[in-house]
C-alpha cells in the first residue's frame, strides 16, 4: 500500500560554473536554472547509460542481427502483416 504523500528526491546544493551571459538571460526569462540544469544532467545520464548498454551488448546484438539475416525472423510465419 502506498503512502498518500509522494516521496521527493533528496536535493543537494551544488556549485556549477555557467556562462554568465547565459545565466543572466535565463534569469531574465524566469527560467529555473537549477531545475533546467537537473533536466540536462538527467538527459546526459540517460544518453550515457544507453551508449554504455549498446557497447556492452554489441556482440549479442550483432549475433542476433546476423542470425536474422541468415535465417530470417524466427516467428515471421506468424506475422499478420
Amino acid at each position: 500500500m502506498q503512502s498518500s504523500q509522494t516521496t521527493k528526491p533528496k536535493r543537494k546544493p551544488t556549485n556549477l560554473s555557467l556562462d554568465s551571459a547565459l545565466l543572466q538571460e535565463a534569469r531574465a526569462l524566469g527560467i529555473n536554472v537549477s531545475r533546467s540544469a537537473e533536466a540536462g544532467i538527467v538527459e546526459a545520464v540517460k544518453r550515457h547509460k544507453r551508449a554504455q548498454w549498446l557497447k556492452d551488448n554489441a556482440a549479442a546484438i550483432d549475433s542476433s542481427n546476423a542470425y536474422a539475416e541468415a535465417n530470417g525472423l524466427p516467428l515471421a510465419r506468424h506475422r499478420q502483416f
